[in-house]
């Protein structure tokens, strides 16, 4: 395991691959998820190719967790921090987000166009103006409704693993959202305008599940974008990551390998 430290925090971070090619950060969502969902699905297989950077966002799995600072602008100062101290500060990459993950890497994208070659959003959430009022709603519930809702949203990812690691997910689950700011740290965070989107320069693949609660906004949110790309997976709901893994690997292996002017 690997720690690099920015802004006085530890994040865990791990590198793989080759030293030469267009590096591949790949960014996980939030809550339940840590840089795992990653590590033993896609990034292997791009790593055999490319460059990959993992890292646990701040506040999940082995990173630090402070008690402040889970805005989103929070996560892409820590994101340039990572890059700054894992990569050269010229080099441009792909980033390839699940769920929260692709809305941190679409925030990136507009703060920091220089350093983006292309985004991957995978089953992206979207930061309109409804994502915080209802991330906060959805994270602010209380015991059997709050089980429920964990259930329902993670059960497979949670499926995956030994009941005695899906209670310690949980617990880590309530303490990160009952014991940080984080609920209200990214209700309150300022979306972007739809001005700032069309401004966003590098090609974007947006994929999304055919039954997921984001596809619809996932699809606004494509047409705005001047280079996006929408595909819909068909019959997958926003847990496509782990319902179409080989389908999802080979759809980011070929796109974050593309050639530069390529589609993918």
């Amino acid at each position: 395991m690997a720690e690099v430290t920015v802004g006085g925090l530890r994040f865990h971070v791990q590198r793989l691959g080759p030293e030469a090619g267009v590096p591949v950060v790949f960014l996980h969502g939030l809550i339940m998820d840590n840089l795992s969902s990653w590590f033993f699905t896609a990034a292997p297989k791009v790593a055999a190719h490319q460059p990959v950077v993992l890292y646990d966002l701040r506040g999940h799995g082995k990173s630090e967790r402070p008690a402040t600072g889970y805005g989103v602008q929070d996560m892409v100062e820590d994101l340039c921090g990572i890059l700054d101290e894992s990569l050269p500060a010229d080099q441009r990459v792909e980033l390839v987000g699940n769920s929260f993950g692709g809305l941190l890497a679409l925030a990136f994208a507009l703060a920091r166009p220089e350093r983006v070659r292309g985004l991957c959003l995978v089953d992206g959430q979207v930061h309109d103006e409804a994502f915080g009022p209802e991330m906060e709603a959805s994270l602010g519930l209380e015991g059997r409704e709050r089980d429920e809702m964990i259930a329902r949203s993670f059960k497979d990812w949670l499926g995956r693993h030994s009941e005695r690691k899906r209670n310690r997910l949980a617990r880590n689950a309530s303490e990160l959202v009952h014991g940080t700011s984080l609920v209200r740290d990214i209700a309150h965070s300022v979306p972007p305008s739809a001005r700032e989107l069309e401004r966003v320069s590098c090609p974007v693949l947006a994929l999304y599940g055919e039954h997921s609660d984001v596809r619809e906004r996932g699809e606004n949110l494509a047409a705005r974008l001047p280079h996006a790309q929408l595909e819909i997976i068909e019959g997958c709901t926003h847990s496509l990551l782990w319902e179409q893994t080989a389908q999802l690997e080979q759809r980011v292996l070929a796109w974050v390998g593309r050639e530069s002017g390529e589609e993918g």
